[in-house]
């Protein structure tokens, strides 16, 4: 964003104007959300400050009820413009009386402090008497780059992201506190390699299609054959024309999932598609010696769980996806620096592998700087054996024909849409029961 402001002056624009923009955008949110109720806008000394000091005139000239507290004078040239065109007079936080619809203008993206304990009593104090809360492009208190809590923040209803998405709208634990967000475009073009998930573009099998055009899938199974049987049958489930399920000797799965012995005759098919190695592989020897073998097999891999603490450090040579959850990503990458995304990146370029980095907030990594990130997965995921479903849909992506970084991101993307339309309380065979109503939904 701040390049793109840079840019945009550059071409003769000015921080006043674009604040004008800014601020006349939210102010028509607001007020079509405060259907006549009273706003009162909190403004802070910087720009975001000035982003509320617009909101409140433009809502004044509108003939729409409102009243602005401010915290202190503006400290910014564009922020002492806005305050300068505002009619009205200016309340001190301190004594402000509440209002139904309330506008957080305190803080915004260069946030890097904690409020402090009197600001932060007034803010959720004026939060807690309205009725809607409402965040201009991030809440007051928390840290933009990283979705750092800079101390207690209330949360908002509501946050209006100001010409593009940001971490902290993304990222926990500040994205708990955004409520809905909602992106107010002001003609500024942010880019970046880093988006938002999206539905995926999948399709049905062409006419002709056969089970290892649609793409073969192994799972090699370990110490707890359940976990392995879970990935495969999310393979199945997953878009895969054909599952084998190497090393196992459990009865509990579908007549469609093939089982045989572990082998390096059935490692040398040439028609597997992609192999899921970790889930349920355990730590012993025997473990070691299969996740060899599958590295030295040269077909793309998928590897969770387990097999995320045998790995060395050394690179990826065929297409790989790995899908580590925090502990097993600070096994495997050490202590990285920076926000989820720049982990994720870091150790996508260090691994030269696609790098699923699991939790509320899934980042996916490629080792090329492309990320992603998928945070509106149900919370219920977080119950035993979802992650070897995931590795188990990915690997069928993966063999399918998709690249590791398509195949990682349409793989998060069907895992938690299974997740949600399984409900409440599922168990992770629950997911994988799902999974045919979810890959309907992106055909």
């Amino acid at each position: 964003m701040r390049a793109a402001e840079g840019r945009a002056i550059a071409l003769g624009m000015t921080a006043e104007s674009l604040m004008a923009r800014a601020g006349e955008a939210v102010s028509e949110q607001v007020r079509r959300l405060a259907a006549g109720a009273e706003v009162l806008v909190m403004c802070g000394p910087g720009n975001n400050g000035g982003d509320g000091y617009v909101v409140a005139d433009t809502l004044r000239r509108a003939g729409h009820p409102v009243r602005v507290a401010a915290l202190s004078s503006p400290t910014t040239a564009p922020a002492a413009a806005a305050q300068a065109r505002w009619a009205g007079p200016i309340e001190s936080l301190a004594d402000v009386a509440p209002a139904p619809v309330m506008v957080d203008a305190l803080f915004g993206i260069g946030m890097n402090r904690p409020l402090s304990s009197e600001a932060a009593e007034w803010l959720g104090g004026a939060m807690r008497a309205a009725h809607l809360s409402v965040a201009v492009d991030v809440p007051s208190g928390v840290s933009n780059d990283d979705g750092a809590t800079l101390g207690a923040v209330p949360p908002v209803n509501l946050t209006l992201a100001i010409g593009a998405v940001k971490p902290a709208h993304v990222l926990q634990p500040s994205a708990a506190l955004c409520g809905e967000v909602r992106l107010i475009d002001i003609g500024l073009d942010a880019e970046s390699n880093v988006r938002l998930a999206e539905v995926p573009r999948l399709s049905a099998p062409l006419t002709g299609a056969h089970k290892y055009s649609r793409g073969l899938v192994v799972v090699i199974a370990g110490r707890m054959p359940g976990a392995a049987a879970l990935a495969a049958c999310a393979a199945g489930h997953g878009g895969a024309g054909y599952v084998r399920l190497l090393g196992s000797s459990t009865d509990r799965l579908p007549h469609a999932i093939v089982r045989q012995p572990f082998t390096n005759e059935a490692l040398a098919d040439t028609r597997i598609g992609a192999m899921v190695v970790g889930p349920g592989l355990g730590r012993d020897e025997k473990a070691k010696e299969r996740l060899a073998a599958a590295l030295q097999s040269g077909r793309p891999l998928v590897i969770d769980g387990d097999a995320l603490h045998l790995l060395g450090d050394e690179q990826a040579r065929v297409p790989t996806v790995l899908t580590p959850h925090a502990g097993e990503f600070s096994s495997l990458f050490g202590d990285l620096t920076g926000s989820k995304i720049d982990r994720a990146q870091q150790a996508a370029r260090r691994s030269n592998a696609v790098v699923v980095f699991k939790g509320a907030d899934t980042v996916i990594a490629s080792p090329d700087g492309r990320a992603v990130v998928h945070s509106t997965g149900p919370s219920w995921l977080a119950t035993a054996g979802t992650g070897d479903v995931l590795a188990g849909i990915i690997g069928a992506q993966l063999a399918g024909g998709a690249d590791a970084f398509t195949a990682a991101t349409n793989g998060v993307w069907l895992h938690a849409e299974s997740a949600r339309l399984s409900g409440a309380a599922f168990i992770a065979d629950d997911l994988v029961a799902h999974l045919p109503a979810a890959f309907g939904a992106c055909l």
